[in-house]
């Protein structure tokens, strides 16, 4: 089997050097919202852009964006407990604990916590992106005129499509 290339070297020390980052997992959430609390593990600017890891738990309440995509950044998803809806730009699966989702940059998408009970799940944008700025704008979305929203969601890179129905329309 064929594998491509590594990427080009960046690093050009001899020894190496110590900078690796440990986060415990009781560390206590960056940002926490009516139903849903945001772990920044790794951001753009803690990544040099190469990408952006955040684990986000889910409270019982039904939550999650319609769908859409994004035209600079792939989004994988991997669930870590419970049950999320994840929209595959065809159709929803209940994805499982150790279920994977990776959305090329384009690809439709969305994902809901509709079970009942908690549920968390690791979300990965690369190359990195703010998206710290995304989520803690989201909760202000109430207070914007549209033109605002629209910009927002411009500014963020989130695309909307409209489906006609369902927990999108």
């Amino acid at each position: 089997m064929s594998y491509p290339p590594y990427p080009e070297i960046r690093y050009h020390g001899d020894g190496g050097e110590v900078s690796a980052r440990f986060r415990p997992a009781d560390s206590v959430p960056e940002l926490t919202t009516a139903t849903t609390s945001f772990h920044y593990l790794a951001t753009t600017a803690s990544t040099d852009g190469e990408f952006g890891l955040y684990r986000v738990d889910m409270g019982a309440e039904p939550s999650g964006p319609a769908t859409h995509f994004h035209r600079t950044i792939s989004e994988s998803f991997f669930v870590l407990s419970g049950t999320v809806r994840l929209f595959d730009g065809k159709t929803w699966i209940d994805a499982q604990p150790g279920d994977f989702l990776y959305v090329p940059v384009g690809g439709q998408h969305a994902f809901r916590n509709e079970s009942g009970e908690p549920a968390s799940m690791l979300l990965q944008f690369a190359p990195g992106a703010p998206r710290e700025a995304y989520f803690e704008g989201v909760a202000e979305l109430a207070h914007l005129t549209d033109k605002e929203r629209a910009q927002f969601f411009l500014r963020h890179d989130n695309h909307f499509v409209d489906l006609g129905g369902g927990p999108n329309g």
